[in-house]
């Protein structure tokens, strides 16, 4: 028998899974969880019931049921079925749970608490990057300053300077496990609305001085008054375009 006579071998294990379909139903239980629709402390509905629900293979769901452990919504008790966990227990940083959190908050707390974290995060990060800085990464800070002051009317390329900007402070400080965890929160909002607001000139401008504050430290080297520079930018540039209701008591300091 020839080479090209030969039977094709079976492909492996991961290839015939269907995750896609389990991804899509991971997607579709994730955000049924965050609403509350399967509150914590309740069973997700068997196994049969979920197949004919959502017209896919046992295998599917079993899969889908998988990532949702990984994320940290459900847990398998023999006996019980798979029970939703309390929210204390989920996994924030992942994708799907913070996207779906971001979508579901009728509040802005969760926005508060990305607020929160990135700020402690950048705000030592900083502090780090004002005694590591060397000229090159000044000159880099400063010119990215001067063309947000040449951005203010175009908030789109703005917006990408800004982050550039932050960026540059945090490559800085060599956190990486720091930089990975505010990129991570703010790759789920930095398209949103409720987040980004819609900033006209003088907001662009207020955030702009906020900036030169930081970089003006950090040419200085002067650790804590980077740190508190960072600190202040990140809180004003916040309640300026925060939405909703509610008195944002937990934002101060």
């Amino acid at each position: 028998m020839t080479t090209s006579e030969r039977p094709a071998a079976p492909p492996p294990a991961w290839a015939r899974r269907p995750a896609n379909l389990a991804s899509a139903l991971a997607v579709e239980l994730v955000q049924r969880i965050v609403r509350g629709e399967h509150p914590p402390g309740t069973a997700l509905p068997a196994e049969p019931a979920l197949c004919e629900t959502y017209s896919v293979s046992r295998t599917t769901v079993r899969e889908a049921v998988k990532m949702l452990q990984e994320k940290g919504l459900v847990q398998v008790r023999q006996g019980a079925g798979t029970m939703v966990t309390p929210a204390t227990m989920w996994n924030m940083l992942d994708e799907l749970v913070l996207a779906a959190s971001v979508a579901e908050d009728e509040s802005v707390a969760i926005l508060d608490d990305l607020v929160i974290t990135r700020r402690l995060l950048e705000a030592d990060m900083a502090n780090v990057a004002a005694r590591m800085a060397e000229p090159d990464v000044i000159d880099r800070l400063r010119a990215l300053v001067d063309r947000m002051d040449e951005l203010v009317d175009d908030h789109i390329s703005y917006a990408e300077h800004d982050r550039a900007f932050h960026d540059v402070i945090m490559q800085t400080s060599g956190n990486r496990l720091a930089r990975a965890v505010v990129r991570a929160l703010e790759s789920q909002v930095v398209n949103t609305a409720r987040y980004m607001g819609d900033p006209d000139p003088a907001q662009c401008v207020a955030s702009n001085r906020g900036h030169r504050r930081i970089y003006e430290r950090i040419a200085a080297h002067d650790p804590d008054g980077a740190a508190d520079a960072v600190f202040t930018h990140i809180t004003e540039a916040w309640l300026v375009r925060r939405p909703g209701p509610g008195d944002p008591v937990r934002l101060q300091r």
